[in-house]
């Protein structure tokens, strides 16, 4: 298993920041090469084990086992019997099949999903006499396809529960920000590779997120600056697979363990975070210390329209700034809107993906959230929230740098700020832009006369 067609499925808007990663963590040498919603990249079986210990950006890593042309459900079936699965994972290990399409012509993806995990099943019982049972909840092994309008790719997951689950967030408010959304946002800004360059802690510059919520932004900052593994908490799905050598996955841990960076005894925070709800600090504050950078945070409640810079040294303002129902829990611009109403879809939808259960019954589900929760508030409390908060960054933030993320594509001109750079990220299914913002002190008001 020294060559293997790795693919890492990730966020649409993050793929150039994963092909970056990707070749830093594998090395120059190896084929990498960015696609749409993800990178692929032919590696070693270590290689992949070790993308899943440190990849921050990636949902998952597969490897891609089969891929060719198909026109109806039996070569669905003729293509799963022709993998050697038995190679992968033992007959008494359970299974999951899940299915994504893209303008397949299949009438039932109920039917694809279904003949796929016949035909590994009915391949065990030709090989080994038994076959594996189906568990679509808490699986040993999850095979998944993916289906264009005459490509079929078949893939096996080495990664078990998605990459974003780290194993340190248990407090959480609503619609958190997944953690690889949040590290994408600090890729985009170049934080991350400063703080790598970084000779020492006092290099960093600081790092804060005035609507901090449950800390996902603050926790993933510190983590790359104390260069962190975000996999050191997990489990993952390759543990239970065949070719996995538990020697060679502790010799990954060990050196991801002793790579991490030392912080001096004493030293000040350098990412730093605040939230209007004390809740949701009491919630970052404890993540963080799951997440082993309590130290190297600072978490405090406050209104974002009335916090100074925690700091004398300028540095980053990174944050998913409140909007619609979220412009009550900002600041007191917004502390009208207070009644949610209904679910407004953006940017489309998550594709649906078919889950084999075990009674062969297969059941559909969406792959992310539908849309966002938005109040009643008028345009204005929103206007009014973001036109204070600009003028605040203005009058106290000179020399800083903002990036805010936001479906809304008109906000720069609500807070009447030129974005320097629009980066486009996806938040599950809503279509988002990164906005940077270059702070730079409020002049004098003009006379009558000039």
């Amino acid at each position: 298993m020294n060559q293997l067609d790795i693919f890492l499925p990730c966020a649409a808007g993050v793929e150039a920041f994963l092909e970056a990663e990707v070749r830093r963590l594998v090395g120059a040498d190896e084929p990498v090469r960015a696609v749409r919603a993800g990178v692929q990249v032919r590696t070693s079986w270590r290689n992949a084990m070790l993308l899943n210990l440190h990849s921050r950006l990636a949902q998952r890593v597969l490897v891609r086992l089969w891929n060719g042309r198909y026109r109806q459900e039996e070569d669905l079936y003729d293509a799963a019997s022709s993998v050697a699965w038995e190679i992968w994972f033992d007959p008494d290990q359970t299974l999951k099949v899940e299915i994504t399409a893209q303008h397949s012509p299949l009438k039932s993806l109920n039917f694809a999903a279904l003949k796929i995990k016949d035909a590994v099943c009915d391949r065990f019982r030709a090989k080994r006499g038994e076959r594996p049972s189906v568990d679509t909840r808490w699986p040993d092994v999850r095979v998944f396809a993916h289906l264009t309008a005459d490509e079929l790719t078949l893939y096996i997951d080495t990664t078990g529960e998605p990459l974003f689950k780290r194993g340190w967030r248990e407090d959480k408010g609503d619609a958190p920000l997944k953690e690889t959304l949040a590290a994408a946002m600090i890729a985009a800004t170049g934080w991350d590779d400063q703080a790598r360059a970084a000779e020492s802690v006092d290099d960093i510059p600081p790092l804060y997120d005035p609507c901090c919520g449950s800390g996902t932004v603050v926790i993933e900052a510190a983590q790359m600056a104390l260069n962190i593994a975000p996999g050191l908490q997990r489990r993952f799905a390759f543990e239970k697979l065949i070719p996995c050598q538990q020697h060679v996955w502790q010799s990954l841990k060990d050196q991801a363990a002793k790579a991490r960076r030392q912080w001096p005894d004493g030293h000040s925070p350098i990412v730093f975070g605040s939230d209007v709800a004390f809740r949701m600090v009491d919630f970052a504050q404890r993540n963080a210390e799951r997440a082993g950078v309590a130290f190297a945070v600072q978490l405090r409640g406050g209104d974002a329209l009335e916090r100074r810079p925690p700091t004398e040294t300028p540095g980053v303002l990174l944050l998913n700034p409140p909007y619609g129902e979220r412009i009550a829990a900002a600041g007191a611009a917004g502390q009208d809107a207070r009644t949610r109403a209904s679910t407004r879809a953006a940017g489309g939808r998550a594709p649906r993906v078919f889950t084999v259960g075990a009674n062969g019954a297969a059941s559909a589900s969406p792959a992310g959230r539908e849309g966002f929760q938005s109040s009643d508030g008028t345009e204005s409390d929103s206007d009014t929230f973001f036109e204070r908060l600009s003028a605040h960054w203005k009058s106290h933030y000179a020399g800083w740098t903002a990036w805010l993320l936001t479906p809304d594509s008109k906000l720069p001109g609500k807070m009447r700020f030129k974005a320097s750079r629009r980066v486009p990220l996806w938040n599950g299914p809503i279509e988002c832009r990164l906005f940077r913002f270059d702070l730079i002190a409020r002049g004098p008001r003009p006379t009558a006369d000039e």
